[in-house]
């Protein structure tokens, strides 16, 4: 796999875990009548770290790059492994924009 493909591998991956974690989570909230935006706000939080550490392969495969970037001197191994760390925080946070945004766009469309 190229360093571009794992790139935008790794940036899908983190969006895909936190939209579909919101999705669902609100999916299950109006199953038990409960209110759906705060389910799905509450569950997109709190899935980011952990999409992060999927999208990356398992956080252990990650420590063991950083540990030979830093004591075995490859640089751009570690380079490499920092963009995949960026990359795939963006993906999280811009899946947890989203379900924030859903909100907004309900209110837009709601008047």
């Amino acid at each position: 796999m190229t360093f571009y493909s794992s790139v935008v591998q790794n940036f899908l991956v983190a969006f895909g875990i936190v939209i579909g974690a919101g999705i669902f989570s609100g999916i299950g909230a109006i199953i038990t009548n409960n209110p759906p935006y705060k389910a799905m706000i509450e569950a997109a939080a709190s899935i980011k770290i952990w999409a992060l550490a999927a999208s990356l392969g398992g956080t252990f495969t990650s420590f063991t790059v950083i540990e030979k970037g830093l004591f075995d001197g490859e640089v751009r191994t570690l380079l490499k492994q920092a963009i995949f760390v960026l990359i795939s925080l963006s993906g999280a946070n811009i899946g947890y924009g989203f379900i924030k945004a859903i909100k907004i766009c309900g209110d837009i469309w709601g008047k």
